[in-house]
């Protein structure tokens, strides 16, 4: 089976992807992955990439594709995979298909897991560190015993920047803009299969896998 993954931050799409290779002997292939294997292989697409990420620049399309071509061409994704971070545009879910098409092989379903925005805001905005010792407490899914005070060594709790509401928010909004019209293509496709990701984690493993069985 041939699945890619979506969500937008804080919906859980890490958790399910976890669920999803357990069950089935697909592999989970997110973006970054396929950047840092094509880099540390050193093939002609990985020099190419490596070249502008340490000029701070974006790789361009053609080389993203590649890589993501390469990657999808190998033998343990010859089975199926699963596809996290990819495509993120029109012409990069267009490119997809093509390379689809030279595999002889289709996307056969795009799980999006749908979380309202306020509870995004939540589970993202609730995340505190120690500065001590470095643990992670969630306000709601993990709080400390002492508010703002770490269980293991007493350290200050602190929030990141990159978590407070105005930095998700804006977060949010532009990941909201980006795959608004990337789940649309895949709705016109047939392929587009929205799960509730506000339920109880267990019920959306439920869900997702019910999907995926549904498609063998």
């Amino acid at each position: 089976m041939n699945i890619i993954l979506m969500g937008l931050p804080g919906a859980g799409k890490g958790t399910q992807a976890s669920e999803i290779v357990k069950k089935y002997p697909i592999p989970h292939i997110s973006t970054g992955d396929m950047f840092r294997k094509a880099i540390r292989e050193e093939t002609e697409l990985g020099k190419k990439a490596k070249s502008f990420m340490d000029r701070g620049e974006l790789v361009p399309d053609e080389v993203t594709v590649g890589i993501v071509k390469e990657r999808l061409s190998e033998d343990d994704a010859k089975k199926g995979f699963l596809l996290d971070g990819f495509p993120r545009t029109i012409d990069q879910a267009e490119a997809l298909n093509d390379i689809m098409s030279d595999l002889d092989r289709e996307i056969e379903a795009v799980i999006n897991i749908e979380v309202p925005e306020e509870e995004l805001m939540n589970r993202l905005t609730g995340r505190r560190i120690c500065e001590k010792c470095g643990t992670t407490y969630h306000l709601v899914f993990n709080p400390p015993k002492v508010e703002g005070v770490c269980d293991l060594d007493g350290g200050k709790l602190y929030q990141r920047e990159d978590d407070n509401p105005e930095t998700v928010s804006n977060r949010l909004k532009v990941n909201i803009k980006q795959s608004k019209p990337i789940l649309e293509y895949y709705d016109q496709k047939g392929v587009l299969k929205n799960i509730d990701g506000a339920k109880d984690i267990d019920d959306v493993t439920s869900d997702v896998i019910q999907i995926l069985d549904d498609l063998k």
